[in-house]
C-alpha cells in the first residue's frame, strides 16, 4: 500500500521544496503555479485517478459474467494513465486490477508477458494484450445496456 503513494507524495514535496525559492523571494504567484503543477503531477500518478481496484479473481469472475475486459495496471506508469485518460468515462466499464496491490494479478501479468510486470494489460477473453490502443480496447467493450 504504501509503494502506490511514493511517488505522489515525493511530488508533492518536491514542490513544496521548489516553491520555496519564489515564495522566499516574494512572488508567491510564481510559487503557487509550481506547487499547483507538482500537486497536479502527483494527482496523475496517484491510484486516485484509476477506478476502485478489484483482486484478479474477481474481476476474472466479473469478466465472465459480463464480458469486460481487465485491465491490469500499476501506479505511477504512463502508459497506464494514457490509456485510463483516452478511456475517458468508458473507463469505468473495465476491470482495474492494480498488481501493486495484488500478487495475483502480478502473476498474471508476468505469465502474460513473458516474466516481464508490462502494463498496461488488458485481458480480453481470456487472451492478455499488451500496452494496447485505447481506441481498440474501447471497441472490446460490450455495448451499454
Amino acid at each position: 500500500m504504501t509503494r502506490v503513494w511514493l511517488l505522489p507524495v515525493l511530488l508533492v514535496l518536491s514542490g513544496a521544496v521548489v516553491a520555496t525559492g519564489p515564495a522566499l523571494r516574494g512572488e508567491p504567484v510564481e510559487a503557487a503555479v509550481f506547487l499547483l503543477l507538482f500537486v497536479l503531477l502527483a494527482g496523475m500518478t496517484s491510484p486516485l485517478i484509476f477506478p476502485r481496484p478489484v483482486p484478479a479473481a474477481e474481476a476474472r469472475r466479473r469478466s465472465a459474467a459480463d464480458g469486460r475486459p481487465v485491465v491490469y495496471w500499476r501506479p505511477g506508469c504512463t502508459y497506464c494513465l494514457r490509456l485510463r485518460l483516452r478511456l475517458g468515462r468508458d473507463a469505468s466499464r473495465l476491470h482495474w486490477v492494480d498488481i501493486w496491490r495484488d500478487p495475483a494479478g502480478a502473476a498474471v501479468v508476468r505469465a502474460a508477458n513473458g516474466g516481464d510486470e508490462t502494463v498496461p494489460t488488458v485481458v480480453v477473453a481470456d487472451r492478455p494484450h499488451s500496452n494496447p490502443d485505447p481506441a481498440w480496447v474501447r471497441e472490446q467493450l460490450p455495448p451499454a445496456a
